[in-house]
Formats: structure tokens, C-alpha cells, sequence
């Protein structure tokens, strides 16, 4: 025993992320049921035995492979400018211009694994749906505290919940990928983002984008009615009995 091989402390991490990127991509290109076990580990460059040694199957893949998209893009989004505006809504509005100029390289490259793979697995795979679902709600939750804020600074009285706007920034972006995949390309992705900046913007109605925040309102001028001109006498033409029609 003492000649056994010992292993290499960092060969363990670096081939099990070499997987999960491996299937980060290929479930982005191809969809979840479409990757096979093999196509991943060739991506990779490991063995299968390796694939085995860090994952009981395809599915536990999966669940690791939500786990480490989200640990990805949080960092991602977490060191995003946007973030150093001190004002709610230029957060809210600095995302959605984020998002749009992430929107590069091959499909693939800016669709989200999460869309992807609860779209195949919500019903035959509810731990993958859950997984997705939570990872979702998690970045959700994050742009809801801005629209919150965003809300009691802007529209304190409205009856719209913060939690229901959170939930259609990320159903716009969701949906917009899949016309991505449907019309191959980003540009349809970056009109609906336009018209997600104008609906924030018209759905707070800031008076302004700096100090003072809230100016006080006054009423509409009122506009003085228009005096009437009177009516001007009109002229009756003669009529001539003896002609059927009014007289020049």
C-alpha cells in the first residue's frame, strides 16, 4: 500500500468544473435530454470513470451544474456598476442597460441554463425544477429590494406589489431568450429590454433623476374658458313666389 498512487489535490476540482462547464454548454446548446454522459465528458476532456467518481448520474450533474451557474452569475452580477447608483431606480434602469450589453457571442453564450432546462425537466425532473426555481427566485429576490425602495421613494400608494414587477423583469428576460432561439439572434432580446427601460420609468414617473428627489406638486393651472363670439344675424334671402328656388 505504501506504493499506491497518491492523487493530486488539484486534479479533483479541476476535472469536476471542467465537467460542469462541459455540460453548462452543451445543455445551452442542445437542450438537457438531448446531452448524453459522453458528449460531456469528450467536452471535457476526462475520462467517464472520472465523471463517475464526482457525479451518481446525469441528474446529479445537473443539480451541480444549477448550483455552480448560480455561483457564476451572482458573482456576475454582484460586481455589475449598476450597483453604485445610490438611487433605486437608476439600480433598476442600470440593470437592464447591464443586460443588454451582456448580450454577446453565440447564443448559447447569453441564453440561461436555468430557462433551458426547467422548460424540459418541470415535470419528469422535480428536484431540477426546484433547483431552477430557486435559483431564479434567489436573483428575483435581489431585484426586487430595488424595486421596493424604488416604490416607497417614487410610488408610495401604488397597489402593486414589488415582488409581482420582480417577477416580470425575469418572465421579459426569459421570454426574450426564447425568441432569441426562435429568431436567431440577440436583437429581438434587446427591443424588449428597451421597452422593459420605458415601462420602469412611465410605472414610478420620478419627477427627477436628482436631488430633490420628490418636488412638491402643484395643481393644473386651470385654462380660462373661451368667451364665445355672439352669433351673427344670419341674412334671409327673398323668396319669389313666382320662382321655384331662393333669389341670388
Amino acid at each position: 500500500m505504501a506504493n499506491r498512487k497518491q492523487s493530486n489535490p488539484q486534479e479533483k476540482p479541476l476535472s469536476r468544473t471542467r465537467l460542469l462547464d462541459a455540460a453548462l454548454d452543451l445543455i445551452r446548446v442542445k437542450g438537457y435530454a438531448a446531452t448524453a454522459v459522453d458528449e460531456i465528458c469528450h467536452r471535457a476532456g476526462v475520462t467517464k470513470g472520472s465523471f463517475f467518481h464526482h457525479f451518481r448520474s446525469k441528474d446529479d450533474l445537473a443539480l451541480a451544474a444549477v448550483a455552480h451557474w448560480r455561483t457564476m452569475t451572482e458573482g456576475l452580477f454582484a460586481a455589475a456598476p449598476y450597483h453604485q447608483a445610490q438611487d433605486p431606480l437608476d439600480r433598476l434602469l442600470g440593470y437592464v442597460d447591464f443586460r443588454a450589453a451582456i448580450l454577446t457571442g453565440e447564443l448559447p453564450e447569453y441564453t440561461c441554463l436555468l430557462g433551458t432546462l426547467v422548460q424540459e425537466t418541470y415535470d419528469t425532473h422535480p428536484e431540477i425544477r426546484l433547483a431552477c426555481e430557486q435559483a431564479l427566485s434567489a436573483h428575483t429576490a435581489e431585484l426586487t429590494r430595488d424595486v421596493e425602495a424604488a416604490r416607497q421613494l417614487y410610488a408610495p400608494a401604488a397597489t402593486w406589489s414589488a415582488q409581482s414587477v420582480g417577477n416580470f423583469i425575469q418572465a421579459v428576460l426569459q421570454g426574450s431568450f426564447i425568441l432569441a432561439k426562435a429568431m436567431q439572434g440577440p436583437e429581438v432580446v434587446r427591443e424588449n429590454l428597451a421597452h422593459l427601460r420605458r415601462y420602469l420609468r412611465v410605472l414610478f414617473q420620478p419627477d427627477s433623476y436628482s436631488e430633490p428627489k420628490k418636488k412638491e406638486r402643484h395643481p393644473p393651472t386651470p385654462h380660462p374658458q373661451p368667451v364665445e363670439a355672439p352669433e351673427a344675424e344670419l341674412e334671409v334671402e327673398e323668396y319669389d313666389s313666382q320662382r321655384s328656388h331662393f333669389v341670388d
